[in-house]
């Protein structure tokens, strides 16, 4: 997806962050997510963010089940405030 509402994906700060000292490696955000946003790091065993732009703008499922909370998003009234502001911008590249 290169465009969401209008705005160039790459623009929009809205995709995981992985805590590695809390995953476990246990793959189960890497079988959730379909859209090869995550890999998997064999030196450390952990999850890694692998290509960021790809998350769904506004998709959390990976984060709501993971089994350790290794994973955030966001805080979503900052992301929400943030959108706001650049749809009422207009502003674009």
């Amino acid at each position: 997806m290169d465009m969401w509402r209008g705005i160039p994906r790459e623009e929009i700060p809205w995709f995981p962050t992985i805590d590695d000292s809390k995953c476990t490696g246990c793959g189960e955000c890497l079988s959730i997510c379909k859209n090869g946003v995550l890999g998997f790091d064999e030196s450390s065993r952990t999850a890694q963010v692998t290509n960021p732009y790809n998350c769904v703008v506004e998709c959390s499922t990976c984060a709501r089940l993971c089994p350790t909370e290794a994973i955030s998003f966001p805080d979503q009234a900052a992301f929400s405030e943030f959108i706001k502001q650049k749809l009422a911008t207009g502003e674009k590249p």
